[in-house]
């Protein structure tokens, strides 16, 4: 759940750089339907926008789709093929006896089987219910898919010209088989995939280079050693708030006291308390807390002081609080919004 939470916190994160990013070069993006015909929504489609002009990207040559084709063959053949054979022994009756009977008759011809396997043929002639019976049991070439799972599953187990060790139970009733041989499928020419070799580049292109650029625009804001807060659409709210400000400015920590004593006077009586037995002023106290926490906090701690700074107007005191109620483990109640980290 934590996990999920801190992805979910990293995602609304990304797309908020993303968004403000867009808005700070006044770009507009016009929604597109997807591949299934579904309408893109605003904020992707202004995402889009954003990558498509700020985003370089190399077109794939007709080397790297060489390239990637001769790493990859393995990807590009049609499908393997196998040819099996069965002898299907059908309950005579519906009832219990019948497909015990049906079973036993089965298991009597794997036993035969297992000292003659040449006679597998001539057994399915004589025995087979199916209509197979009448070639030998020959299903032919089949492909995945063509038989009932359960069938399949004995299948590529087995090795060619090898036959199952036990009757397999279907809806149709008991089989003994037999696999004849494998064919692996036929290479298809590099001309047949070149055009879905270079989408498939330029995707992993374009993907590779939106990583990149978040990772820029994050780096940025902790360059600027910016907390985001976001406002109820998952985007930037406002001007971002600046731990570095008020961490070496004692204004926010002297409004702090006031203020939690309007909103958690149980906390206030805990910093005050906290910072005699330390023997600092109460403002010293919490900047000595506050840098502290920056040196150790984990994604998780910044995402509750996020989370805090929602909706305040103070949101730098609000920030604070946070922070000393981490310093404070009885009195946490913070929700997760999103995680980041900041330099002190």
């Amino acid at each position: 759940m934590a996990a999920a939470r801190e992805a979910a916190g990293h995602a609304l994160a990304a797309k908020a750089l993303l968004l403000h990013k867009a808005s700070e070069l006044g770009l507009a993006g016009t929604p597109q339907p997807d591949a299934a015909g579904r309408p893109q929504t605003d904020e992707a489609a202004l995402i889009q926008a954003l990558f498509d002009a700020e985003l370089s990207i190399a077109v794939p040559s007709e080397a790297d789709c060489r390239q990637f084709y001769e790493a990859h063959r393995d990807r590009f053949r049609g499908p393997m093929l196998y040819e099996a054979a069965h002898i299907l022994v059908e309950p005579r009756s519906p009832d219990a006896a019948g497909e015990t009977d049906a079973e036993a008759a089965a298991e009597r011809l794997v036993a035969v089987l297992a000292k003659q396997p040449d006679q597998f043929a001539a057994l399915a002639r004589v025995h087979s219910t199916c209509p197979s019976g009448a070639v030998g049991g020959s299903l032919g070439q089949l492909v995945a898919g063509d038989l009932a799972p359960e069938l399949e599953a004995v299948l590529a187990r087995l090795a060619p010209g090898e036959i199952a060790a036990a009757p397999v139970r279907t809806r149709f009733g008991w089989h003994v088989l037999k696999l004849v041989r494998r064919i692996d499928g036929v290479p298809v020419p590099f001309e047949s995939v070149s055009g879905s070799i270079r989408a498939h580049l330029e995707e992993r292109g374009r993907a590779h280079a939106a990583a990149r650029y978040l990772v820029q625009l994050s780096e940025e804001a902790r360059s600027r050693r910016i907390s985001i807060e976001l406002n109820e659409a998952g985007h930037l709210a406002g001007e971002p708030v600046c731990l570095g400000e008020f961490l070496g400015d004692a204004d926010a920590s002297a409004r702090l006291l006031p203020w939690l004593d309007e909103v958690d006077a149980d906390l206030a009586r805990r910093i005050r308390s906290e910072a005699h037995a330390a023997g600092l002023e109460t403002e010293n106290f919490v900047r000595q807390a506050t840098a502290q926490f920056v040196d150790s906090a984990t994604d998780e701690h910044w995402t509750q002081v996020l989370s805090a700074t929602r909706d305040t107007p103070d949101p730098a005191v609000a920030a604070l609080g946070a922070i000393l109620r981490r310093a404070s483990p009885a009195v946490r109640k913070v929700t997760t919004i999103f995680p980041r980290r900041a330099t002190g």
